[in-house]
C-alpha cells in the first residue's frame, strides 16, 4: 500500500526533472527568435518610415514562408525521438540528415520562387508606394538565408529528438548578437541602409546553419551515419511532414480570419487586437517550450516500447500545461494596467482590449492543455489525426468569428472565438489522447 505512492512520485520528479530540462532551455530559443524582428526594427527604424514601412511586409511574408515549413522541425524531432529511444543513434542522427537535406530542398524551392515574385508579393501585402521599394529590396536579399533559415529548424528537431534543448539556445542567442551587431555595422558603419539590415539577417542565419551541421556533421561521424542524402529517407521525411504542414496552414488560416475580422470592427479594435495577439504570441512560447518537451519525451518512451511510460509523461505534461496556464492566466489579470500603456496612449484602444484581455487569461488553461497534448501527439508521430482535428477545429471557428460583425460583441466576442477554438482543439486532442491510440511503439511508427 505504501510502495505504490512512493513510487509514483518517484516518476512524477523524474518527469518533473526532464520537463523542466528540456522546456526551459526551448523556452529561451522559442523567445530568441523574434528578437531578430524586433533588432531589425529598431535598427531599420532610424531610417525612416517608410523603410520600417518595407521591414514591416518584407517581414511579414518571410516569417510565413518560413513558419509554414515549421514542420521540418516538429516531424523531425519525432523521429529522431524514437531511435534515440530504441537506442539507435546511428539511425536517429541518419534520420535527421534526412530532415536536413529535405530542408536544403524547400529552401531553394522558396528562393526560386521568391526572388522573381518579389514585387508581386510585396504589392499583395498591401505595401504602399514609398515602403514597396524597400520591402522588395529586403525580401530579395532575406530570401537568399532561407535554406539557412530551415536548416535551422531542420537541425533544432535533431537535436530535441536527441534530447539537447541547450546548444539550439547557445545558437540562438548568438545569432541574435551576431544579427544585432551585423545589421548596426552594415546599416550605419557601411551605409548600405535596409539593405544592410537583410545581409546582417541573412550571415547571421547562416552563421547559425553552420553552427548545427557543425554539430549534427560531428555526431553523424562519432556514430558512424552517413552524411549523404537518401532519396527515400528524403521522401519518407517530406510525407511525414505534409500532414504537419496541413495543420499549421489551419492554424495559420484562423489567425489570418481572426485579424480580417477584427479589421472589419474598427481601428480601435484592430490596434487593439494586434496588441493582443502580441501577447498571446507571447504566452505561446512559454506553453510551446513544454509541447517541445512532450515532443522529444513521448517519443523517446514509444521509441523504447515504454507504453506505460509515455501515458505517464503525457499525464504528468498536461498537469504542467494546467498549472502553468492558470499562472500566466493570473499574470494576464495582475499586468493588464500595466501592459496596455506601453503598446498604446489611446483610451478607446485600451478600453477595447481591456475586456478582451480577461478572455485571453481565462482561456490560458485551456491553451496550456491545448499546446502540451499537441506536443505528445507530434512525438508520437500522429500528424494525421492532428491535420484532421485542426481543419476541423478551422471548419468550427470560421462561421463563428465571421459573425462577429454581425450579430455584434466587438472585439471580446472575437476573442471569445478564439477561446471556442482553442475549446475544440482540446477536446479533439483530449478524446485522441484517452483513447491510447496514438500509443503506437518501436522505433518507427
Amino acid at each position: 500500500m505504501t510502495q505504490a505512492p512512493a513510487t509514483t512520485k518517484a516518476t512524477r520528479r523524474q518527469h518533473d526533472r526532464e520537463i523542466v530540462a528540456l522546456a526551459v532551455p526551448a523556452f529561451g530559443a522559442l523567445v530568441a527568435e523574434p528578437l531578430f524582428v524586433m533588432a531589425d526594427s529598431a535598427i531599420v527604424g532610424h531610417l525612416g518610415t517608410s523603410q520600417l514601412a518595407g521591414l514591416g511586409v518584407a517581414s511579414a511574408l518571410l516569417m510565413t514562408a518560413v513558419s509554414v515549413f515549421v514542420f521540418l522541425a516538429y516531424a523531425t524531432t519525432a523521429a529522431v525521438a524514437r531511435r534515440v529511444g530504441a537506442g539507435d543513434l546511428q539511425a536517429a542522427i541518419r534520420q535527421g540528415m534526412d530532415g536536413i537535406w529535405l530542408a536544403l530542398l524547400i529552401g531553394a524551392a522558396v528562393i526560386a520562387v521568391v526572388l522573381p515574385t518579389a514585387p508581386f508579393l510585396v504589392d499583395l501585402f498591401g505595401a504602399s508606394d514609398t515602403a514597396a521599394p524597400y520591402a522588395t529590396t529586403y525580401l530579395r536579399i532575406s530570401a537568399l538565408g532561407i535554406p539557412a533559415m530551415l536548416v535551422v529548424l531542420a537541425a533544432t528537431g535533431v537535436l530535441r529528438g536527441l534530447q539537447d534543448t541547450r546548444t539550439p539556445l547557445y545558437v540562438a542567442i548568438a545569432g541574435f548578437v551576431a544579427n544585432a551587431a551585423l545589421n548596426v555595422g552594415l546599416v550605419y558603419g557601411a551605409d548600405l541602409g535596409i539593405a544592410g539590415s537583410a545581409w546582417g539577417t541573412v550571415i547571421a542565419q547562416c552563421g547559425m546553419a553552420a553552427a548545427y551541421l557543425v554539430v549534427v556533421v560531428r555526431g553523424a561521424r562519432e556514430h558512424g551515419a552517413s552524411l549523404r542524402p537518401d532519396a527515400a529517407g528524403i521522401r519518407a521525411s517530406a510525407q511525414a511532414g505534409v500532414p504537419l504542414l496541413v495543420r499549421t496552414l489551419s492554424l495559420r488560416a484562423i489567425l489570418m480570419i481572426a485579424t480580417a475580422v477584427a479589421a472589419r470592427l474598427g481601428d480601435a479594435d484592430i490596434a487593439a487586437h494586434q496588441i493582443i495577439l502580441s501577447l498571446w504570441s507571447l504566452l505561446a512560447f512559454a506553453l510551446d517550450a513544454i509541447a517541445i518537451a512532450g515532443q522529444a519525451i513521448i517519443g523517446r518512451y514509444l521509441g523504447a516500447d515504454d507504453a506505460e511510460g509515455a501515458r505517464a509523461a503525457c499525464r504528468r505534461m498536461v498537469q504542467w500545461g494546467i498549472a502553468v496556464g492558470v499562472v500566466l492566466g493570473l499574470l494576464v489579470v495582475v499586468s493588464r494596467p500595466a501592459f496596455l500603456p506601453l503598446f498604446t496612449s489611446d483610451s478607446s484602444v485600451k478600453d477595447t482590449a481591456l475586456p478582451a484581455l480577461v478572455i485571453v487569461a481565462l482561456s490560458q488553461p485551456i491553451c496550456g492543455v491545448v499546446f502540451v497534448l499537441d506536443g505528445v501527439l507530434m512525438g508520437a508521430g500522429d500528424g494525421p489525426y492532428l491535420a484532421w482535428a485542426m481543419v476541423l477545429t478551422l471548419a468550427a471557428f470560421a462561421p463563428v468569428a465571421l459573425l462577429v460583425p454581425v450579430l455584434g460583441g466587438g472585439l471580446t466576442a472575437l476573442w471569445g472565438a478564439m477561446t471556442l477554438m482553442m475549446t475544440v482543439r482540446m477536446m479533439t486532442l483530449w478524446l485522441r489522447a484517452r483513447s491510447g491510440r496514438w500509443i503506437v511503439t518501436g522505433a518507427t511508427r
